[in-house]
């Protein structure tokens, strides 16, 4: 299970990306845009910064990847030390994304124990996808699972039934 959690980092605005039906044809070999739908930082009730939705997004649909740089698990653990927030996912027992310098509106996902979305590894990638609909405005979160934390920090996400710790 992938490792995940937030990160304090400059909440200097993040840019929205263009829906799909603004989005014109892209040259061949150019990569997609990390987030497939618009979306906003600003402060979270859950906790520091948080994503939000900047207009409504379907069931099952993809909502964009986690992006940053890639480093080994050992580094990632290192730099995690000491750290109160950070943004890395471990993709593999060998290899991790630190997206703490990233400039990827995702990296703000809060967890939840109810969440809205799911974090998918694929292909070495780290994938979001909304969980049900979210409805324009709503904050983007998402089940960390297993964290560095190791079950020693209070979770805040407010959800009825909230497992207390993550």
């Amino acid at each position: 299970m992938p490792r995940l959690s937030s990160v304090a980092v400059d909440p200097s605005p993040t840019r929205a990306t263009p829906t799909a039906a603004d989005a014109s044809p892209r040259p061949s070999g150019q990569p997609q845009p990390a987030e497939r739908f618009a979306l906003s930082v600003d402060k979270s009730p859950i906790d520091g910064l948080g994503v939000f939705a900047a207009e409504a997004i379907p069931a099952r649909r993809k909502i964009g990847e986690l992006r940053g740089e890639p480093i080994s698990v050992d580094e990632a653990r290192r730099r995690a030390r000491g750290q109160a927030r950070i943004m890395i996912v471990e993709v593999s027992g060998r290899r991790a994304i630190d997206a703490s310098q990233s400039q990827d509106a995702l990296r703000f996902a809060n967890h939840s124990c109810r969440p809205n979305m799911v974090l998918k590894l694929q292909q070495g990638r780290v994938a979001f996808h909304a969980l049900r609909d979210i409805a324009a405005g709503e904050e983007l979160t998402a089940g960390y699972g297993r964290s560095h934390h190791l079950g020693r920090l209070a979770c805040r996400c407010g959800a009825p039934g909230c497992a207390g710790t993550l």
